[in-house]
């Protein structure tokens, strides 16, 4: 069975419909499609359409192997590179709050010291 680009992680019926319409409507061309050309489908930012080609590609790599198998417990390699759930993006963004806010109090601790 050949894979679809609705086969990829956060890609829906209405996302391919504007892919579709951009000439991106294959795994093979949006595995191959420029950041800047998908960039142009309504709804996707660069970061987001970095994520996309290569969920693409590596769907398109792991269906042109030959061990590929239809069912697997493993996640397809289109979902180890799907974007990032709200509770991951939080998460990771707790934690950047709290390094740079330790890096801050470790520099006014610094000048403190230099000012004494």
């Amino acid at each position: 069975m050949k894979a679809t680009i609705t086969d990829i992680r956060g890609v829906g019926p209405s996302t391919a419909r504007a892919l579709e319409a951009q000439g991106l409507g294959t795994v093979d061309a949006l595995a191959t499609a420029e950041v800047g050309k998908v960039c142009a489908v309504q709804g996707f930012a660069e970061a987001r359409a970095v994520e996309v080609i290569a969920a693409a590609a590596a769907l398109l790599a792991a269906a042109e192997r030959p061990e590929a198998k239809e069912s697997s417990d493993e996640p397809s390699p289109a979902e180890e590179q799907a974007p990032e759930s709200k509770e991951e993006k939080s998460e990771k963004k707790k934690k950047k709050d709290k390094k740079a806010k330790k890096k801050k109090d470790k520099r006014k601790k610094k000048d403190k010291k230099k000012k004494k």
